[in-house]
């Protein structure tokens, strides 16, 4: 007879021969499986072993039927709750192998195969900072020499300086290690520095082609770049190997979206929420790509079922209210109060609350209360993101200094050649969309969106003149031969090629901060046309100060910044009439909704371009359109908008002290020299360069 202990090693030898027949005989696996079973009833290896060999022969059902009735007997077997996570997502149930993948690593935390898996459900549905969270906890558990291992335990708990200290030294001593380049990689996107993370996952590719989790990261890297074109390159090796990817699909409906391609990412995104339909992250960005492609219905389902899955998703509730043609009900208001008295909220999510209360409150014709949610969203904001006013004073004047009539006198015949695009420029919520949907309605013009190449070729320059030790990147232009200088005109027009589909000889590039590049912009394509849209100060301050912007406009969260950058924008324009008399088209809001089919010849007889009846039938025009003002240029033009900011009068002291003459004189603009605390500066930059 046998004792226990040699009938237990007989067992665990069954267990050892079954599981090594799992990968090349998974039935003989099943059939010694069963054997054990009938030894030792219940038996949970074998019961283990038993579902695997199911998996691995097809039998997808009973497989997952046995590791179920396995789960819920023994609800802390790890290896069985890892094998259930991976049949619900084998079989798109995203959300299902998330939550087994989180409770096993409560029960045990290091799993590096688990978090790994967690940080790929994360990122399938946009949660980037769970993603990289997760993706640290990976780094921490599968590292074992102990360099690396202390250089991820840095990384996993902020102690970033640590961490890049660390993986230097490995990468001095080990220069190949790709774990150790791809650390470093995540720890410069982590602060921003997306050159170096990009640079070095370059280099992680090329020693380690295969490695999946570093392609994903510089498909990211690249879409932050602003580099669609490389980013969708990298997505498609990815989805060649692994087509239901889905945090790879996510981000390529991103990427699509940034690219204009709204109708493939809309379907990509109804693909990745079979699987992830819980998530509310995910059902946002559904919503916006929807609400960009003129389906605002499909948009505000979308919405709702966000804030139906997290209550405290402040983003939805001001999505719906950025649709600005949309009304909230009581219950929404109740609903959002409610969210505002909890301690625990996200403070960005906080700020949308009160932005989305604001215009409920505005819809209800209560402006005092929808000023007061209007006033506390943007100091919220502000507090968030901290802004100098005197920084954008000093770039205007900087530009105001260097681009004198004499130095394009000096570079006439700078730049490329090309006429295609059409620049619209000035400050948000100052009519450019209405603009750019009267110019997108004409048979030769493609409207596209505000798109980011100039500020990326700023940025671009910014680093040459940090490099050469110089003050701004208009004095890196400044010694730019005339090639250099074609060559930039030419990189934008490459850049932007793939945001024209429509094959028209010209496009719109509407993104409002360009008036600060106007310099750049005459310089390397000086064949372009430049629109700037203006509206009354107060009207487009008023409407600014009302909008939650997701980046780039820290200016507008505070009356008085708010104002001082409308009265920049102001001095800078009427710099560059002087100096470039006739360069730039200036549309005042006002007039273009009193006189509407005046003002529209006026317009493409600056762009060069016939008359089209269509130009005055805009609303009619169903492109996608990205900006706030979507929804309103989709309907005829009404004046009511014009004066709305008056119900707001009583609390805009504050603006029209800092606006000043600028205000006073609308339409007109002083003089230069009016604007005292810019020609100080003007003065003071010229005196130091003599």
């Amino acid at each position: 007879m046998s004792t226990p202990a040699e009938s237990t090693d007989s067992i665990s030898a069954a267990l050892a021969r079954a599981n090594s027949l799992l990968i090349e005989q998974p039935l003989l696996a099943g059939e010694q499986a069963n054997e054990i079973l009938r030894v030792v009833h219940n038996e949970p290896n074998a019961r283990l072993i038993l579902a695997k060999s199911q998996l691995r022969s097809g039998n997808f059902d009973a497989a997952v039927a046995l590791l179920e009735a396995l789960v819920g007997e023994h609800p802390r077997f790890v290896q069985a709750l890892l094998e259930l996570a991976a049949a619900r997502e084998s079989s798109g149930h995203g959300n299902d192998a998330l939550a087994l993948l989180e409770r096993t690593v409560a029960i045990k935390a290091d799993l590096p195969s688990a978090w790994m898996a967690i940080s790929r459900h994360r990122a399938a549905f946009g949660d980037t900072a769970g993603s990289d969270l997760a993706n640290a906890r990976y780094l921490q558990y599968s590292t074992h020499d102990a360099a690396l291992l202390k250089a991820a335990s840095a990384l996993c708990d902020g102690r970033i300086a640590d961490a890049e200290r660390l993986l230097k030294a490995r990468l001095f001593e080990v220069p190949t290690d790709v774990a150790a380049i791809r650390m470093l990689a995540e720890l410069a996107a982590r602060i921003g520095r997306t050159e170096d993370a990009r640079n070095l996952l370059q280099r992680c590719l090329e020693l380690a082609p295969g490695f999946v989790t570093a392609r994903q990261n510089y498909a990211m890297v690249l879409h932050r770049e602003n580099e669609p074109v490389l980013a969708l390159r990298e997505l498609e090796i990815l989805l060649a190997a692994d087509p239901a990817n889905a945090s790879a699909l996510n981000l390529k409906a991103a990427v699509l979206c940034r690219v204009g391609d709204y109708a493939p990412a809309i379907a990509i995104y109804e693909q990745v929420l079979i699987g992830y339909s819980a998530q509310p992250r995910l059902w946002l960005s559904y919503g916006h790509a929807l609400k960009t492609a003129g389906q605002r219905d499909k948009a505000i389902m979308a919405y709702r079922k966000c804030v139906e899955l997290d209550a405290a998703m402040g983003e939805a509730y001001w999505s719906l209210a950025n649709l600005k043609t949309f009304r909230f009900d009581t219950a929404d208001i109740v609903t959002m109060k409610q969210q505002l008295t909890r301690s625990d909220i996200d403070p960005e999510q906080r700020c949308q609350f009160e932005f989305a209360l604001g215009k409920a409150f505005e819809d209800e014709g209560d402006y005092a209360m929808a000023f007061r949610h209007y006033a506390d969203g943007n100091a919220q904001r502000h507090a968030l993101m901290p802004y100098s006013a005197a920084d954008s004073t000093q770039r205007v004047c900087r530009s105001r200094a260097i681009f004198s009539a004499q130095f394009f006198a000096q570079r006439s015949g700078y730049g490329a050649t090309a006429s295609d695009p059409i620049f619209i420029v000035g400050l948000p919520r100052a009519g450019s969309t209405l603009i750019e949907q009267i110019l997108a309605s004409h048979s030769l013009v493609e409207g596209t969106m505000e798109l980011p190449e100039i500020i990326s070729m700023t940025r671009d320059l910014r680093r040459q003149a940090a490099d050469a030790r110089l003050g701004s990147y208009q004095e890196v232009l400044a010694g730019l031969s005339p090639d250099n200088i074609r060559e930039l005109g030419d990189l934008y027009l490459q850049r932007t090629r793939i945001q024209r589909k429509q094959g028209t000889p010209y496009f719109i590039d509407k993104m409002p901060n360009n008036f600060f590049h106007i310099g750049l912009i005459q310089l390397a394509l000086p064949n372009a046309k430049i629109i700037d849209a203006r509206r009354h100060p107060l009207a487009c301050c008023v409407s600014g100060f009302k909008q939650f912007f997701a980046r780039g406009q820290n200016f507008s969260y505070r009356l008085e910044d708010i104002g001082r950058y409308y009265c920049d924008y102001v001095a800078l324009m009427a710099h560059f009439d002087t100096v470039l008399p006739g360069r730039v088209h200036r549309v005042i809001y006002e007039q273009m909704v009193e006189n509407t089919e005046v003002e529209v010849r006026k317009l493409l007889d600056y762009c060069g371009l016939p008359f089209e009846a269509g130009c005055l039938r805009f609303f009619e025009n169903d492109r996608p359109v990205r900006t706030a003002s979507s929804e309103q240029v989709r309907q005829p033009i009404y004046r009511e908008g014009v004066d709305h900011w008056r119900h707001f009068d009583p609390w805009l002291a504050p603006l029209k002290r800092t606006l000043g003459a600028v205000l006073d004189r609308y339409p007109e603009v002083p003089e230069l020299t009016e604007f005292a605390q810019q020609s100080d500066f003007v003065n003071q930059w010229e005196g130091e360069q003599q």
